[in-house]
């Protein structure tokens, strides 16, 4: 990772935060010679800075500085200064800039500052300038022109004493290059509202008209997203909606300038987007009578992007606020999307849930704002290291192999590729170099399987037949030494469909009629080889895949315990016991092992079965496994990956046996036919399912391959697997050479890229484009799908809903619409009785839920009970998932029994673990969801309902203003809501905590009070109360005594309390234990299990 290391600290001002205090603006000149930094009003400095040689000799630079004030803070200074040049401030500085002037004039350098002046209804263009002779900053001249309020300036490069001053619907083009008398050129109109109509340009002089509206509604397009928390629908309220019905002038919100160009003297280019998201181009050209608007052009419509950065070839970064940056190719009049800039702010709330129960926690969060608002599933992930991407110009690869000339070579030898009707043999090394000739692979076929079959010895699989291949020495050192590979082939009378090679034996089989050939080798002389059928069976389904273990069985490789181990120990010659096998897929659909030994009939040592429940339809072909193998850890599992993207774990009904009876020849051993039981089932993703170990030993890790790379870990329990930081890939396969000994091969984007999998964690993140904003996010365990509570929503129908997501594919499966008016703010699941419920919290005005004071606004909200009976597991909501089925009599055992599937909506989804070059381009379709959460009951509260939290397994608790409602269910009935008492604090409640009988409640002024609800006498007791005033984020109780709590300063403070008598006030009773300053808000706070830290 690369950081950024202080070389020097130059200290302008005491810690703190007041408005005189320097460190609000910054700005460098062009040389880097000086820095300007102001404060947030009638104050700046001027620091000249310059690198000198380390005196240490290490070659590193240090800084000398020299600090200029202004206003003058010594009186020496402050009388160099005075007359016309001794000028307060007396405004707030909205932003400065460094205009380049030649450095013989009498003020070098120049400073332009943008100051609205103290009950002034415009800005004022100021410029400042360091006077060398007297070593002091004076105060040059001011410029204002009537007219819209002036926002920003920047310097034209390359074009001395030239600037561009930005306002509210237009730009100026002023002449600087005197200092002292500043003058208009040209100003350019911004105000059409008409997509890809160009801007107008026309001579300007003073006496502009003045337009009173427009610069008032410029004060409050400026207004940053914390004042938009203020205006909208609450204190967390982020959208910033607002009802801009009417044209209005156009802000230039980003602006970027080309890189000079050596060849190109004379000329500067801006490129500038507006507040709407139009893209402009500015070309200005320079001669003896000063700089010309030369020509202005529409460029394209994006996203709006604060800021801009013009890279080299024409390269364009566009960082978007609350959403995905952009990464553009600027073309002719287009702007080309390549690649996209991961932002993760704001996170308003998450989630950890441990998905599958496999102690490998997730985090679900919601990030950004409408339009650009998602979820975010982060997950722990593989680092990978990219060490080569080719050309794109493999496209249409339909298979990707590796292979060695000898089983026990460390490396491997050949590549091998297969296109549609095209098959290419690279060598393994320093450059990847085409000997196929060499090889002697059929060219003019798309190989379906290939491998090697015996030292030396490769075997091609193709449609039409199988090809046994001795390459010569040009392809490898221990290769034969001719001219010409020795070859023979071996063909069937029907079309192979599928194939593998193992050691000594090669396995095909065809469709029509659905028949399995088995292959063997022997050699008449040397090299004289030949193919010949040992074996040959017709079925009754046809075979989808096939796999070979590649290794023997044997103690080193295998992890066995109990009495095996010791047979293993005792008989070194034990792995021959073991009969050679094979895994195949079926349509019927099912995974089977069958026995491939030499001498022996073929024969089904084991099945398993996926049954499909077809009452809605789903096609039966989305279950047929495309990919499966064969894993030996502490107990054998078969994986198979399906066609529509479903990852399956089966394993063996035997226990007293690492395998089965039947997979042994000896016959001391009962040969009873086990059946596969169905362990674990996952969504990998929607497409098909693809496995490849990275390396030959059945206990290595597999690379999964569907929407986007996984590493899957052999040796845990069920199903572990891990996201690989790349882009999604078609296919991939290990690799090792000297140079790179574990490297992996991916082919995505048409180009074969290099790859090297790290040491070291990191968290990957996937996005869902989920629209409007999400701000709360639950786990609900039982269906393992999310529950996500969004504001913003454009829908005529409701701005708020509650929606159930599945967080493998951001399928929407269930929607709770909020009245018109009505906007959710919070949510939490809780139990009544044996029914589970979802308890959401609304406002009913689009307002603000408190006042500046911190007191409530007299506002209407509801608590809503909904039921969650009807909210569905993902595995019976997405389309084509297999139930699984084992013979008869152990069905009823089977963990998943009857799973259906069918179509429903489909969040836009963002692969950002496998890669930052991706972007999210679909849409969502909001009403076509597959069902409604139902309501149960509701009360209408007077405030807002901004927190509400279960209590006592029996109680729902809900802070509505600055009231804490507490409310039972009769019999325990959801139907049957019913208010048992209320407290009141003196202001606005933001967040409620339970813990055991502890209830914690944080507030915008008093902090963290300590509540207990005494149930005999139905009141709420304060407990313990905070000594300081905070504005409570939110809160985590550790225990009845301890909370965390996050305040809107940027603060996370523990407290707990002080074991003080109980004759002591309850208001002095927290003390804070430890503290921690981030600088930002923490919206959301969980207390989380251990298992979240650790290496799973």
């Amino acid at each position: 990772m690369h950081r950024f290391f202080a070389i020097a600290n130059i200290e302008l001002s005491k810690p703190g935060n007041l408005r005189h205090q320097l460190g609000r603006v910054l700005a460098i000149d062009r040389e880097s010679s000086f820095v300007a930094v102001s404060a947030y009003e009638d104050k700046f400095a001027l620091i000249h800075v310059s690198v000198c040689q380390s005196p240490h000799g290490s070659g590193r630079g240090v800084i000398s500085d020299k600090k200029y004030f202004y206003p003058p803070e010594n009186e020496e200074d402050a009388r160099t200064v005075s007359g016309a040049s001794r000028t307060s401030i007396r405004g707030t500085i909205w932003t400065m800039r460094f205009i380049s002037t030649s450095q013989g004039e009498e003020y070098y350098p120049v400073l332009a500052m943008i100051i609205n002046r103290k009950g002034s209804d415009v800005n004022d263009l100021s410029l400042f300038g360091h006077e060398s002779s007297s070593d002091v900053i004076s105060h040059i001249s001011d410029y204002s022109e009537i007219g819209p309020l002036a926002l920003d300036i920047s310097e034209i490069p390359e074009m001395l004493g030239f600037a561009l001053l930005f306002r509210v619907g237009d730009a100026l083009l002023l002449d600087l290059r005197n200092p002292s008398n500043v003058c208009c050129i040209r100003r350019i109109s911004l105000t059409t509202s008409l997509i890809g109509e160009q801007v107008t340009v026309e001579d300007s002089c003073p006496g502009l008209d003045v337009d009173d509206d427009v610069a008032a509604c410029a004060l409050l397009e400026l207004r940053d997203s914390a004042n938009n928390i203020l205006k909208d629908d609450g204190y967390m309220d982020i959208d910033g909606v607002d009802s801009r019905g009417s044209v209005k002038s156009r802000i230039i919100c980003s602006w970027s300038w080309e890189p000079p160009d050596p060849i190109r003297q004379g000329w500067a280019r801006l490129l500038f987007c507006l507040d709407d998201g139009e893209f402009h181009i500015l070309d200005f050209t320079s001669d003896v009578e000063g700089v010309k608007l030369y020509t202005f052009e529409y460029v394209d419509r994006s996203l709006p992007c604060k800021p801009l950065l013009w890279m080299k070839n024409t390269m364009i970064i566009g960082f978007v606020e609350m959403g995905d940056g952009m990464i553009f190719k600027l073309g002719h009049r287009r702007l080309f999307l390549k690649s996209t800039i991961q932002n993760v702010a704001p996170i308003l709330d998450l989630a950890i849930a441990d998905y599958h129960g496999e102690k490998q926690d997730q985090m679900f969060a919601c990030c950004g704002m409408c339009p650009e608002g998602s979820l975010r599933v982060l997950r722990n992930g593989v680092n990978v290291e990219k060490l080569l991407r080719t050309e794109a110009i493999y496209q249409g690869v339909t298979g990707l192999w590796t292979l060695r000339m000898k089983t026990n070579d460390a490396y491997h030898s050949f590549l091998v590729l297969s296109f549609v009707e095209e098959t290419r043999i690279l060598s393994v090394g320093l450059s990847f170099n085409d000997i196929s000739d060499a090889v002697g692979f059929q060219p003019d076929v798309c190989t379906l399987a290939c491998g090697l079959v015996t030292d030396g010895l490769l075997v091609q699989i193709h449609s039409k037949g199988v090809k046994l291949c001795l390459p010569t020495v040009y392809a490898h050192p221990e290769g034969a030494p001719l001219t010409s590979p020795i070859c023979t082939n071996w063909y069937p009378d029907i079309t192979i469909s599928v194939g593998a090679v193992g050691h000594n034996i090669v396995v095909v089989a065809t469709s029509n009629p659905c028949c399995l050939y088995v292959l063997g080798l022997r050699s008449s002389s040397p090299y004289q080889y030949e193919l010949y059928e040992t074996q040959h069976v017709q079925l009754q389904y046809e075979v989808s895949c096939i796999s070979i273990p590649q290794e023997e069985l044997r103690p080193d490789n295998v992890t066995l315990s109990g009495g095996e181990r010791d047979n293993f120990s005792n008989n070194p010659s034990a792995d021959v016991n073991v009969r050679k096998f094979a895994v195949i897929g079926t349509h019927k659909p099912s995974v089977e092992i069958i026995s491939v030994e030499p001498g022996e009939a073929l024969r089904l040592l084991t099945i398993g079965t996926i049954s499909v429940n077809n009452a809605l339809g789903a096609p039966v072909s989305g279950c047929i496994p495309e990919n499966v193998r064969f894993v030996a850890a502490e107990r054998f599992y078969i994986l198979a990956g399906l066609r529509n993207g479903m990852l399956l774990r089966f394993e063996s009904e035997a226990t007293e046996h690492y395998f089965p009876g039947s997979f042994y020849k000896d016959s001391s051993i009962p040969s009873v036919t086990a059946f596969l039981q169905l362990i674990s089932i996952r969504r990998i993703g929607i497409t098909p399912v693809f496995l490849v170990p990275i390396h030959d030993s059945a206990n290595a890790d597999i690379i999964v391959l569907s929407d986007r790379p996984w590493l899957l870990h052999a040796a845990r329990h069920s199903l572990a697997y891990s996201s690989i930081s790349f882009l999604p890939a078609s296919h991939v396969t290990p690799v090792s050479s000297v140079d790179c000994p574990n490297g992996l091969l991916f082919v995505a984007e048409s180009c074969l890229h290099l790859v090297e999998m790290v040491h070291g964690k990191r968290l990957n993140a996937q996005k869902f484009s989920i629209g409007g904003t999400p701000r709360k996010v639950l786990y609900h365990n039982e269906s393992r799908t999310l529950l996500v509570l969004r504001t913003g929503l454009s829908g005529a129908s409701c701005s708020s809903d509650i929606v159930q997501v599945d967080p493998q594919n951001g399928v929407l499966l269930s929607r709770y619409k909020c009245e018109p008016g009505e906007t959710a703010k919070c949510m939490q699941i809780t139990k009544i009785g044996s029914d589970q419920v979802l308890v959401v919290g609304t406002s009913r005005s689009a307002g603000r839920s408190m006042m500046s004071n911190g007191e409530a606004e007299s506002t209407k909200g509801r608590l809503i009970v909904l039921s969650l009976e009807a909210v569905e597991s993902p595995r019976e909501s997405s389309s084509f998932i297999p139930t699984s089925s084992f013979n008869p009599s152990s069905h009823s055992g089977s963990p998943f029994h009857d799973i259906i599937g069918y179509t429903t909506e489909e969040f836009s989804s963002n692969s950002l673990c496998s890669s930052p070059d991706e972007f999210c381009c679909n849409q969502i379709q909001a009403e076509q969801m597959a069902g409604h959460l139902r309501s149960l009951s509701h009360a209408t509260l007077s405030g807002a309902v901004l927190a509400v939290y279960p209590y006592l397994d029996r109680y729902v608790l809900a802070a509505a203003g600055n009231a804490i409602y507490v409310f039972g269910f009769a019999n325990e009935n959801p139907h049957r809501m019913k208010k048992c008492t209320v407290g009141r604090t003196r202001f606005t409640i933001t967040c409620l905590k339970t813990f055991a009988s502890r209830i914690a409640v944080g507030d915008c002024r008093d902090g963290v009070l300590f509540y207990s609800y005494n149930e005999s006498h139905r009141k709420l007791e304060l407990i313990y109360s905070d000594p300081a005033q905070r504005l409570v984020g939110d809160i985590a109780l550790l225990n009845c005594e301890t909370a965390v709590v996050s305040d809107r300063r940027g603060s996370i403070s523990v407290l707990s309390s002080t074991r003080l008598e109980i004759s002591e006030s309850p208001q002095k009773n927290l003390a804070v234990n430890c503290s921690f300053y981030m600088g930002e808000t923490a919206m959301s706070i969980q207390k989380a299990s251990i298992c979240c830290f650790i290496d799973c």
